[in-house]
């Protein structure tokens, strides 16, 4: 029998959620708040150059994802071959460990990944529209009169039934929704209070990015920079122009992703201001006085940009959210079984591209499984 499956964001958690169902029966419909798919996993274009903003390539962390992006279609796509080296709180930049080989994104963006995975899937992608809430109850006209679930989008607009529904926005979206939430009966409103609880404990990392642009090229050995010290104004630099397809030649294109620290902040701080800072903190750190006068300049914040821990998957020291792991582990199981599955890389622990896409594929295997 044909279910009607609901995936709330179009990030690689989405998207993977709906690659996985894409052999199914299924009816697969996404809700999007933007304009585009791929979520983090974003790229802008401006004045001839290509920039992927916020992740900034895709690692391969096993021979599964390797056999994806390639199975996905070779054309277009990019290793990235200079390395990634490291700095410290005292600003020295050293050679990394060699273990970055494989960095892949595509001459179009990384915003590739999403609409390479969706283009392989029938699903409706429903674009400018934001969830706001969201009620389970029995739907009029369906068949044997299971419990499903509607979403309500800030126009008011309802969408749905859904015989199963998947929610991919980062952890404090998510709990803003299951606070939005209508689940009838004792062990729904247990159920629902305990997943809210518990995603809503889930930290996540503020980080803006400024993108500077030069007319000339650098001349470094090194792709991008890392602050293994934690301890930088700055966490992440990078040449756009390492990039086949992104960046004229002769041109430089850096990505400058903030500390979280210095991001939350600075984080409504007019443009110009930010680039300025941006840019001067840029040019001590590869040391090129150069750097303190971009050509032209862009930024994104991500006021969600990556997650300190997990809600029930792998995290760093092996914990999952929330005081109560059990309990945690109890809730999604229950909501799961009612039609409701969390996903995305705050669920699994990790704030990689990888992490996000695989922890969707698993959500929307699960839900094939069950209905």
């Amino acid at each position: 029998m044909m279910a009607h499956i609901g995936i709330v964001g179009a990030g690689l958690a989405g998207a993977g959620a709906a690659y996985a169902l894409r052999d199914t029966d299924h009816d697969v419909t996404i809700l999007e708040k933007s304009r585009g798919v791929g979520g983090r996993a974003a790229t802008r274009r401006k004045d001839g150059c290509r920039y992927d903003h916020g992740a900034n390539y895709v690692k391969l962390p096993d021979d599964r994802t390797g056999d994806l992006v390639r199975d996905l279609g070779e054309d277009g796509l990019v290793d990235i071959a200079e390395p990634v080296w490291t700095f410290g709180a005292d600003g020295e930049i050293a050679p990394g460990d060699g273990a970055d080989e494989h960095k892949y994104t595509w001459e179009a963006g990384i915003t590739q990944f999403a609409k390479r995975l969706l283009a392989e899937t029938d699903a409706e992608v429903r674009k400018t529209t934001r969830a706001e809430s969201i009620a389970r109850g029995k739907a009029a006209g369906r068949d044997g009169g299971a419990d499903t679930w509607t979403v309500t989008d800030t126009d008011g607009a309802e969408h749905g039934p859904f015989d199963a529904l998947l929610l991919t926005p980062p952890a404090p979206q998510t709990a803003d929704l299951l606070a939005a939430t209508e689940w009838s009966g004792e062990e729904g409103e247990d159920a629902l209070a305990a997943l809210r609880t518990a995603v809503d404990g889930v930290e996540f990392r503020t980080v803006r990015t400024l993108v500077l642009h030069y007319p000339f090229e650098l001349d470094v050995p090194w792709y991008g920079l890392v602050d293994v010290d934690k301890a930088h104004e700055i966490g992440w630099l990078s040449r756009e122009e390492c990039k086949r397809g992104h960046v004229p030649d002769g041109e430089s294109l850096l990505i400058v992703q903030m500390s979280p620290e210095w991001s939350t902040e600075h984080y409504d701080d007019p443009l110009d201001e930010a680039a300025d800072a941006a840019a001067t903190r840029a040019a001590d750190l590869v040391g090129d006085d150069r750097l303190t006068d971009p050509d032209w300049v862009d930024d994104q914040g991500w006021r969600y940009a990556l997650p300190n821990e997990g809600l029930v998957g792998d995290t760093d020291d092996g914990s999952t959210a929330g005081a109560d792991g059990d309990g945690v582990a109890d809730a999604v199981a229950t909501a799961r079984e009612a039609g409701l599955f969390p996903a995305g890389d705050w669920v699994a622990g990790r704030g990689r591209v990888a992490a996000a896409l695989w922890n969707g594929i698993d959500a929307g295997e699960s839900i094939a499984e069950r209905l």
